[in-house]
Parts: C-alpha cells; sequence; structure tokens
C-alpha cells in the first residue's frame, strides 16, 4: 500500500513539474534576476559590490514619489469603488429573477470582451473635450463638463469599468454558498434587508471580497495602457513612468528599480488572496 502511494505521488510530482519549472523560469527567476541587477552592481572604480543607490534616489526623488503616491491613491479609490458598484450588481444578480437579470449580467460582463485600447478611446470620444456628453450639455444650454481626461480621475473611471467583470463574477460565486434558507430564517424573526446583508451575507461572502479586491488591485496597481491614455503627464502612474524611464531616459536600472518597488508593493496585496486560499482549503 505505501509502495502505491509513493507511486501516486511520484506521478502527482511529474504532473506538476512542468508548470512549476515554467513558473519558476518565467516569473521567479526574472524577479530575482531584477533584484540582483539593482543592488549588485558594478562600481566607478571597476568592481562588482552591494549598491543601493538606486532605491535611495527613488525614495528621495519627489517625482518618483509623487508617482507613487498617486498608484496608491487610484488603487485605493478604484478598490472602493469597484466594491461600491460590483456589490450591488452581485447581489441583484444573486437573488433576482427572470429577464431583466440576464440583461444586467451580460452588461456587466461586456467589459471583459473589450479592449483596453478601445475603451480608452471610446472614454475619450465620450467624456474628453468636445466628446458628446460635451456635444449634449450644449445642445441643452447646459454648462460644460470639466473633462476628467488627462486628470487623475480618467485612469479611475478606465480601470473602474475594465474592472468590473471580474469583480462581479468572483462576488458572484462567493455568493453562490449563502443558502437560501439562512436568508428566510432571518427575515421570519424580523431581520431588515440591511440587517441581512450584515449579519448574514457579508460574513459569508469575506474571502470571496478579498479575493476580488486583491485581483482587481494587482491589476490596477501595474496598469499600463489605461493610465497611459487617459491619465495626466505629470504625475503618473508606475507603469507609464516604468515605460518612460526605460524608453526615453535610457536608464534601465532605474526603470527595474521601479519595477522592483511595485513588484513589492504588489506582493503585499497578493498575499491578502493566498491567505484567503490557504484559509479555504483549511476548512
Amino acid at each position: 500500500m505505501s509502495a502505491k502511494k509513493s507511486g501516486r505521488g511520484l506521478i502527482g510530482l511529474l504532473l506538476v513539474a512542468l508548470p512549476v519549472s515554467l513558473v519558476g523560469w518565467l516569473v521567479i527567476w526574472p524577479i530575482i534576476s531584477a533584484v540582483l541587477r539593482t543592488v549588485w552592481r558594478s562600481t566607478p572604480e571597476g568592481t562588482v559590490g552591494f549598491d543601493l543607490s538606486s532605491y535611495i534616489f527613488f525614495f528621495s526623488d519627489a517625482y518618483s514619489l509623487n508617482n507613487l503616491s498617486l498608484t496608491l491613491w487610484t488603487t485605493g479609490v478604484c478598490a472602493l469603488l469597484l466594491l461600491i458598484v460590483s456589490l450591488p450588481i452581485a447581489l441583484y444578480l444573486r437573488f433576482a429573477r427572470g429577464g431583466i437579470a440576464s440583461y444586467v449580467q451580460a452588461l456587466a460582463i461586456l467589459p471583459m470582451f473589450v479592449p483596453s485600447i478601445i475603451l480608452a478611446y471610446a472614454l475619450i470620444r465620450v467624456l474628453g473635450p468636445n466628446g458628446m456628453v460635451d456635444l449634449l450639455l450644449n445642445f441643452a444650454g447646459l454648462p460644460k463638463l470639466r473633462t476628467p481626461y488627462l486628470t487623475p480621475w480618467g485612469p479611475v473611471i478606465g480601470l473602474v469599468w475594465d474592472n468590473i467583470p471580474l469583480t462581479v463574477l468572483i462576488l458572484l460565486s462567493g455568493l453562490g454558498s449563502v443558502g437560501n434558507m439562512a436568508i428566510e430564517a432571518a427575515r421570519d424573526v424580523g431581520a431588515s434587508r440591511i440587517q441581512v446583508l450584515w449579519h448574514i451575507i457579508l460574513p459569508q461572502i469575506t474571502n470571496s471580497i478579498l479575493v476580488a479586491l486583491s485581483f482587481a488591485v494587482l491589476g490596477i496597481f501595474s496598469a499600463f495602457t489605461l493610465p497611459y491614455l487617459l491619465g495626466p503627464a505629470s504625475p503618473e502612474m508606475m507603469g507609464p513612468f516604468m515605460q518612460r524611464t526605460f524608453r526615453d531616459l535610457n536608464d534601465p536600472v532605474s526603470a527595474i528599480t521601479q519595477a522592483v518597488i511595485t513588484f513589492g508593493f504588489c506582493i503585499v496585496f497578493g498575499l491578502f488572496y493566498v491567505r484567503s486560499v490557504a484559509r479555504n482549503q483549511g476548512k
């Protein structure tokens, strides 16, 4: 019996060997290489040694810190807005019946099939200067809209819209584990809808909320296309900042340093996802 179990264990290890090797080669090794390139550098004297000057420059440079602050602000605002927008949609889809719910679900998932560059162009044509909203306001004799295009709110609008589908689907999956019997029992004893939401539903989907926000934060923090096309030139989010440092300034070491710092923040957010998965497997 023990030989049979060891044989199954060996087969299992062989099955996961290729994907694990690919993850190590394509993900883990580039991370290690990037860290080594930024902390183990050649000195003006021609020797190679431990050097943190690129990190010291980043955290002492006002422009770099402003870009990091803008990225953190955008990520936090987008995560909050995503929860405010996506949770009611997921609750409606979970408990609603009929054809209208199907149309709402289709509209909520639609952004998943729209490329980011098409979304950015659409937002520019709708909310940009002399866009559709401006034309409609002018036709109605109303004041001109102050466009969010090329302001910090431009990427927020685009990133929230772009991340709604995945957030709704994850929350909807978590709501699937909420039993109707518990909700009906709470209503029978006089619980209001707010009390049912707060005491029955939310405690059961806490992990789903953390997973949804973790995925959203990881995508938003490292986003490039929407912040590049919709955001301001200064300050800028870390994605466009890294690209401009590498291409325009021809400074790969500083660009890699910015990437390592970005990864450091993302791994903190990723720990919430890992913790949630470990908690579910432990049940």
